[in-house]
């Protein structure tokens, strides 16, 4: 990745982390995607003691397509059970498409089973941190949230499931929403130094752009 480029993601990267300390909760929720290190997290902060149940929320999305069996709720679920996490303490919610969406039917299947936690530990991929607290903000108020990752550097993200290229590409896209979801209604205002506006508009300019939104403003 030439210096430049990589200067710029490395700026969109930290922004998107938020390095909050974790402290006991009601209920680990995970928000569930491709990448099944977020799982192996999830399942790790159960076992240390950290929520005494998981939520794990996600249908199938375009990159998860033929990936996993099942939905990816499901496929994240069974590396929880193979890690120790019993079974009685994992709620699937299989069917949201969308962080919105996950918040929104998560809130209906615990509501389903009778259950009020009041603190949640999001759990996340690294680079969507912030976007996640912000949309749980916004989506579930009276509510208190933490937001968690796998401890991945940025050089050491990309695997065989997502390239360095695939990345920032999202990156780009998430940072693009931070900005202007907020007015839609779809998540909290974030402070964004100008910095990490301009890396965005630079990893833009040079064709990371594969996953901004076509419905909002691209600067």
């Amino acid at each position: 990745m030439p210096s430049g480029i990589y200067r710029s993601a490395k700026i969109v990267w930290d922004y998107h982390l938020l390095h909050q300390p974790l402290v006991k909760s009601d209920c680990l929720f995970v928000l569930c995607s491709n990448d099944i290190r977020v799982a192996e997290h999830a399942a790790q902060l159960f076992l240390q003691g950290y929520a005494p149940y998981i939520v794990f929320s996600g249908n199938v999305g375009d990159i998860t397509q033929g990936l996993f069996p099942c939905s990816e709720a499901e496929h994240f679920a069974n590396i929880a059970r193979g890690m120790g996490v019993p079974n009685d303490c994992i709620y699937i919610e299989p069917l949201a498409t969308n962080t919105g969406d996950n918040i929104i039917k998560t809130r209906l299947l615990l509501d389903a089973k009778q259950l009020n936690p009041q603190r949640f530990i999001l759990v996340q991929k690294t680079f969507m941190e912030r976007r996640t607290l912000a949309t749980f903000e916004k989506q579930w108020p009276n509510k208190s949230a933490l937001v968690t990752s796998p401890p991945l550097m940025f050089d050491e993200f990309a695997n065989d499931v997502i390239s360095y290229g695939d990345l920032v590409n999202v990156m780009v896209g998430d940072l693009q929403r931070i900005r202007y979801y907020p007015a839609l209604g779809f998540s909290t205002e974030q402070t964004m130094p100008q910095s990490v506006w301009q890396a965005y508009q630079h990893l833009v300019a040079v064709g990371f752009d594969d996953h901004l939104s076509p419905d909002l403003p691209r600067d």
